[in-house]
Parts: C-alpha cells; structure tokens; sequence
C-alpha cells in the first residue's frame, strides 16, 4: 500500500474513532441526565399519578407520559448546563494543552451538543411535550377495544390475551393524540402565517408554507421562547416574594437583643393589672 493511501487511511481510521469517542459521551452524558431526571421527579410527583392506577392500560400510558416528561427534562437541564459546560471545557483546555487525558474536550465536541441540544428542544418543545399532554388525556376513538370493556366483542383465538388488548387500547390513544396533535399543528402554523403576513409587508411573508423549515419553525421557536422569557420575568418578583414570606414565617427571630429588664417590668405590669381586675 502507497504512504498516501496508508495516511488517508489514517485519517479517516482517526476521524471514525473521534466520532466514536464523541458518540459514546454524548450518550453517557445523556443518560446521566436522564437518571438525575427521573429521580427528580419520581421525588416531587404523587405517588397517586403513576403508581396507584388499577387499569393496567392507563398504567401504561402514564408510565410512557412520565419517559416523555424525564426526556424533556433531561434536555432542558442539558441546555442550561451546556453553556457552563462550554466555558469549563475550554478553560481546561487553555490550562492543559498538552495534556492528552482531556483532549475529547474538543471543539467538534461542543459542537455536536450544541446540534443535538437544538434539535431535542425544538423536538421536546413542537413534539413530546403535547403529545405527552393529549397522551394521557386521551381515551381511544369511539369503537376502539379497551382493556376489561365489557360491551367489546370476544376476540380471535390468537389475539385473546391481555397483552395484545392492552396494545390495542394504547395504540387507539396513540392514534387520537397524532390526530389531535396534527389538529393542534396545522392550527399554530396557521396563526403564524397569518401574524407573519400582517407583521410583514413583503411579498416573501405572504408567500405558501413552502419554506417551513427555514423560516416558520425558527420564527415559532423564537415566539415560544420570547413568551418563555416574559412569563419568567412576570413570575420570578412573585416567587421571589413567595419565597421570602415562606422563609420569614419559618425562621424564628433571633432574641439576641431583647431587653430582659423592659419584659420583666412588662411582665409585672400586666400581674398587677389583672390583679387590680380581680
């Protein structure tokens, strides 16, 4: 083999393994988000929602809604700490150039977290979040099979087991919270279309939605982020006096400078004055 082939053959043997390495980080990362996550909340959630559901069907649908939720979670907590993460990373890398332990801290690296944190959220934000919503607040279109229905016709011999009838009443919610989730998609991109065509007064905001990906899901992300920002600012004064009142009414005053002669003589004035009553 000739020294060029033997060299592109290393680079690309180099250039696979890089990606291997930034792969496997970004899939422990992930999971050890996902773990921190569904312990937040199996911490904070009732132990009525998920666990104490006597249809092995909706006991289903919550646990799938309760993935949805961790999943989403773990992404947003991935997007807060991704910028803290950046800046850590790089000074390390200032500090140790050298060192060979910490070079997957790398540009290619951050990059790739960037990419997929963008693409979750968006994901989390249009998709999982409302389908996780509709998900569990569906109940199958009308003539789907449930679960221990009574009035449901008796099935063939080789689907007649409680696994396949509790597969056919998921996927009858499935199918409604696609449907209605579709409702729900075609009735925002309308809105948007229709606030870009009034805002704009060009031609190309008045043009089809042929341009979706480029334009209206950037600019519905953007909405929905700038709404985000102004409901934090409304809430965080109320929450932070919320906060400060919990905290004075269970802290106890510290009695360091009372006076003990002033209440001992207030103490001896009300005694005589409820003795004077008496």
């Amino acid at each position: 083999m000739a020294p060029v082939e033997q060299d592109a053959l290393a680079v690309r043997e180099q250039l696979f393994h890089e990606r291997v390495r930034e792969c496997i980080i970004c899939a422990l990362l992930f999971a050890s988000l996902y773990i921190l996550c569904h312990f937040i909340i199996t911490h904070f959630k009732k132990h009525t929602d998920f666990t104490a559901v006597h249809d092995d069907e909706d006991a289903a649908v919550n646990r799938i809604a309760l993935g949805l939720c961790t999943f989403t979670l773990a992404v947003a907590l991935g997007a807060v700490l991704l910028l803290p993460f950046s800046i850590i990373s790089n000074e390390v890398l200032l500090s140790f150039p050298q060192n060979y332990y910490i070079q997957w801290l790398n540009g290619s690296l951050i990059h790739g977290l960037w990419n997929l944190v963008f693409l979750f959220s968006n994901m989390s934000l249009v998709f999982l979040m409302p389908f996780a919503y509709f998900f569990t607040e569906s109940e199958g279109f009308a003539g789907s099979k449930k679960v221990g229905d009574a009035a449901c016709p008796p099935c063939p011999p080789f689907c007649d087991t409680l696994l396949t009838q509790l597969l056919q009443g998921i996927m009858a919610r499935v199918y409604e919270t696609s449907v209605v989730l579709l409702l729900l998609t075609l009735l925002v991109l309308g809105m948007v279309w229709v606030a870009s065509a009034i805002v704009g007064n060009d031609a190309a905001s008045r043009q089809s939605l042929y341009d979706l990906w480029e334009y209206y899901l950037p600019y519905l992300y953007s909405c929905i982020s700038l709404f985000g920002v102004l409901l934090l600012l409304l809430c965080t004064p109320f929450g932070l006096s919320t906060m400060f009142t919990v905290t004075g009414k269970l802290l106890v005053k510290p009695r360091l400078l009372e006076d003990l002669d002033e209440q001992l003589s207030c103490t001896r004035f009300e005694e005589a004055a409820v003795s004077h009553r008496i």
